[in-house]
Formats: structure tokens, C-alpha cells, sequence
């Protein structure tokens, strides 16, 4: 089974992209394939509601996000990170979150997947829920099964996240629940 890591930040090789390869290790590990979107290594251009989409036809831009189609409708499982800007996710993150409209209105492709989220912010109540809160939006309007941590939302980070014992575990327990799910899908 395959589990794709989204980094939502701009910043390439930082604390998000960093989470999402300790949470993927975690599930290499457990013996899942695994596949990463760094959101700073692509250009995901913001939905222009042209409506091709909803006439069954190929999304009218050209970029990044073809790749990025693919490798949702591919994944059995999708962990999403993001740092907090200004209360929310990243205007990246929320670029593709609206592109990937696509797959809802032809046949809810991402429907039954797993879904989880991580979020990292400035102080230890930096609005990483109501980022995570963001995240989990998209994968319920999608169909998705929405795991957390166990205890709470998801992965709680707050930067930087090499110092931050207390939310790396949040973000080991998330990746942790979302393979058990799905080894339980079988």
C-alpha cells in the first residue's frame, strides 16, 4: 500500500518537509511505499473556476499539479503538513486543496482513502489546529477517513521541530494511526 506525504510549505527543507519524512520513515519501516509532493519543488497554479473539470474534460492549467493527480488517485493513504500562515494553510497548500476538485467531480477518486494532517507553528498554540482543522476539510468534502494522533487532531509541531519532543510524538502517533487503518483495510 502506498502512503503520499504532502509538504505544503513554500520552504524547501524545512520543518514541513522534514515532518513529512520522519512520518514517512515511520511507515517505510512498517513496510508501506511511500511517495512525497514537496509543494516548494512545484508550481501549483490557483484554480481559475473555468469549469472544465465539472465537463468531465482535463484541468485547463498546465503545471504541476498533472503530477499531482496522478499521485493522489495512486495513494491509499495521504498525510498532509503544513506550517501556519496567518491562521490557515499555506495559499500552496490551498492552491492544490481547490485544484483537486478535479478528482471530486469525476468519480470521487480520493474517496475511502486515509487521510491525516500535521501542522507547525511558531508557539506551542500557534494555530496548528485550526490548520489542521483546514486539512481535514478537504479530505471530508473528498470522502476520506480522517485519522488523528490518537489523543487529539493530528501532528502538533511547533518550530523548530528538532527541538520539539512533545509534538514529534503527536506526529509519530498520526503516521502510526493511519497504518494501523490501513492494515486494518487490508
Amino acid at each position: 500500500m502506498r502512503i503520499l506525504g504532502i509538504s505544503g510549505s513554500p520552504a524547501a527543507g524545512g520543518n514541513n518537509e522534514k515532518m513529512i519524512d520522519a512520518a514517512l520513515n515511520v511507515a517505510t519501516k512498517r513496510g508501506f511505499e511511500t511517495e512525497r509532493i514537496f509543494l516548494s519543488s512545484s508550481k501549483v497554479a490557483p484554480c481559475n473556476a473555468c469549469g472544465a473539470c465539472g465537463r468531465g474534460e482535463k484541468c485547463s492549467i498546465r503545471d504541476s499539479m498533472d503530477d499531482v493527480y496522478q499521485k493522489l488517485t495512486d495513494a491509499d493513504a495521504i498525510i498532509v503538513s503544513s506550517p501556519v500562515y496567518f491562521g490557515s494553510v499555506t495559499a500552496q497548500l490551498k492552491a492544490l486543496f481547490d485544484r483537486s476538485v478535479l478528482l471530486r467531480r469525476q468519480g470521487f477518486a480520493m474517496k475511502n482513502k486515509v487521510g491525516a494532517a500535521m501542522a507547525i507553528g511558531g508557539s506551542r498554540n500557534g494555530g496548528q489546529e485550526k490548520t489542521i482543522q483546514t486539512i481535514h476539510d478537504w479530505m471530508h468534502i473528498h470522502g476520506m477517513i480522517v485519522v488523528g494522533d490518537g489523543a487529539h487532531f493530528g501532528g502538533i509541531v511547533q518550530k523548530p521541530m528538532d527541538t520539539d519532543d512533545e509534538g514529534m510524538q503527536t506526529v509519530r502517533d498520526t503516521i502510526g494511526n493511519l497504518c494501523d487503518v490501513l492494515e486494518l483495510m487490508g
